[in-house]
């Protein structure tokens, strides 16, 4: 388990690559259409610039959309206690702790690292959870912020939205845009169309990939920390009979939930950021006496 936490520190360099790669070849298709191979150089810093921003504005963004309320502990002693015990046995700051009106049981974790970490619950989620599964599930959530999940979310986020941009301007400037060379090779033309048509779903699998993978290490690491899976399993059980759509939903944002926020699609099991509820439940039992 520990050896998965510090790899999934690792992995962080190398998602960054992986998205770099990305960037890079769309700069390299712009360079080579214009004529001007110092244009993948700027690409690449103004992506990275706009992919910064995002870094740091995402937790806001993320508390706004959902419409979530930050709460003291006279607001509701229940979570605030357990968020506030989980973090004295974690060892970190206590994070912010929101609660969002709505009836879909759900809860998310957000922020840059562990001393900028937000937690949330919907009233659903408390409404339907005792107390040991709540704390089961608010784990899950500082687990997030223990594993430094959160702070890769939000790379991935602020990557993924900057080569969607990205990848439209470029588009947009093949079919609107007066080049330098119109003698370009077609087949370079071809293979450029496929590159901006292909980064933005290469992202979005990346993100995915990220997502589901650390959505089963923060089950085990929240498991670790309550010594209780099984209440983290019947968690998700409810999660699974419960869940419903969130009022206010996003797909920016919809991969910090614990459980999909959004409205069940035709494609929504192959592009989900969250692996299927009863393969975590599977796998917590299969290894309860591990932990």
């Amino acid at each position: 388990m520990y050896k998965a936490i510090a790899a999934n520190k690792r992995n962080t360099l190398f998602i960054m690559a992986a998205f770099v790669g990305i960037i890079g070849a769309i700069g390299w298709v712009i360079g080579y259409l214009y004529n001007d191979i110092s244009i993948t150089y700027i690409v690449v810093v103004v992506t990275a610039i706009y992919a910064l921003i995002q870094y740091f504005a995402a937790s806001k963004l993320a508390v706004a959309s959902t419409g979530a309320v930050e709460i003291q502990k006279r607001d509701n002693p229940r979570l605030f206690r357990i968020v506030e015990n989980l973090s004295i046995t974690l060892g970190i700051a206590t994070p912010k702790i929101y609660i969002i009106e709505d009836s879909a049981p759900n809860a998310f974790a957000t922020g840059r690292d562990p001393k900028h970490a937000i937690v949330a619950a919907t009233t659903g989620l408390l409404d339907i959870m005792d107390d040991n599964e709540l704390e089961a599930v608010m784990a899950h959530e500082m687990g997030h912020v223990q594993n430094y999940d959160i702070r890769v979310s939000m790379i991935a986020f602020g990557l993924v939205s900057a080569i969607a941009l990205l990848s439209d301007i470029v588009m947009r400037m093949f079919i609107f845009g007066d080049r330098r060379d119109s003698n370009v090779n077609p087949v370079v033309i071809v293979v450029g169309i496929v590159i901006i048509v292909l980064a933005p779903i290469m992202a979005l699998i990346i993100q995915m990939a990220i997502s589901r993978q650390r959505e089963y290490l923060a089950d085990a690491t929240g498991s670790l920390t309550t010594r209780h899976p099984e209440a983290l399993a019947t968690a998700l059980e409810k999660l699974a009979r419960y869940g419903k759509p969130m009022q206010k939903q996003s797909s920016a944002t919809a991969h910090l939930f614990i459980s999909n926020p959004l409205k069940a699609g035709g494609l929504s099991k192959l592009f989900s950021t969250h692996p299927p509820l009863e393969d975590r439940i599977k796998r917590l039992r299969q290894n309860s006496d591990k932990f």
